[in-house]
């Protein structure tokens, strides 16, 4: 098993300075073309979430608010992607995010199938995958440097 520790362990002296070096802005990107994306779908009045954010927030015209939405959206993804104002933007990407679980509190039963909250219907998985954004959020900002708006990690 000496051979096998030793492959491991040279595999390893590689992937994980790979990993250090590329894991942040590989994350950072995903989380830039996402908001990008489904901020331009929200602009151009084809997202599927249309109706959901309607009935959630169901106090404000859609009409205008998803095209609002999208806008913050889009330049959430814009600031990740150029490292502008990275607080900033993390805050209004968390700010965002939280707004989603709005449909669990007004919206119950188009999240849970009969009432059941460990069963999701399609848009309760649509919501709680936010989590995952969350955190991915959250990992960003540990990059974020003292000076205010740089990752500190070389970029790609």
């Amino acid at each position: 098993m000496v051979g096998m520790s030793s492959l491991v362990g040279r595999i390893d002296n590689f992937v994980i300075p790979f990993l250090t070096r590329w894991s942040l802005p590989a994350l950072r990107w995903s989380l830039a073309i996402v908001f990008v994306w489904f901020g331009a779908l929200k602009i151009l009045g084809v997202s599927p979430v249309v109706e959901l954010v309607a009935a959630t927030v169901y106090w404000f015209d859609p009409d205008w608010l998803v095209p609002v939405l999208g806008v913050v959206e889009v330049l959430v993804g814009i600031g990740l992607a150029a490292r502008w104002g990275l607080r900033l933007v993390l805050l209004v990407l968390v700010a965002q995010m939280l707004g989603t679980f709005l449909v669990f509190v007004f919206l119950p039963d188009i999240a849970f199938v009969g009432g059941n909250p460990l069963k999701l219907t399609v848009e309760g998985e649509f919501v709680v995958k936010n989590l995952v954004l969350l955190s991915a959020a959250m990992v960003v900002g540990t990059g974020v440097d003292q000076s205010a708006t740089r990752v500190t990690l070389i970029d790609g």
